[in-house]
């Protein structure tokens, strides 16, 4: 991961088809007692209705805070339903600290 000046954290994936592709990371949360990371697509507004987030799950190096954090694919259904829920939680509490 990788921050800018304005402190935004992104993040490079490399994709099944061959692609690679930058997002920027939104949050980390935290499920049952479980991190995961919300990655939104380079490219993609994240004020957009249409806006495509992708979650995986986020585990660092606790011996090396300067390793490369590993990003875990979500294979369980249940899992990511509440990843969901936790983040529309987050974006529930978002909004509510901007009123």
């Amino acid at each position: 991961m990788s921050k800018t000046p304005d402190e935004e954290m992104f993040v490079e994936l490399s994709l099944d088809d061959g692609r690679d592709v930058t997002c920027e990371v939104i949050t980390i949360l935290e499920v049952d007692g479980k991190d995961y990371v919300a990655l939104l697509p380079e490219g993609q507004d994240a004020d957009s209705e249409d806006a495509e987030v992708w979650f995986y799950g986020y585990k660092e190096n606790p011996d090396d805070p300067n390793e490369e954090p590993e990003l875990i694919y979500i294979d369980s259904d249940e899992e990511y339903e509440a990843v969901i829920d936790a983040f529309e939680e987050f974006l529930d509490d978002e909004e509510f600290d901007e009123m």
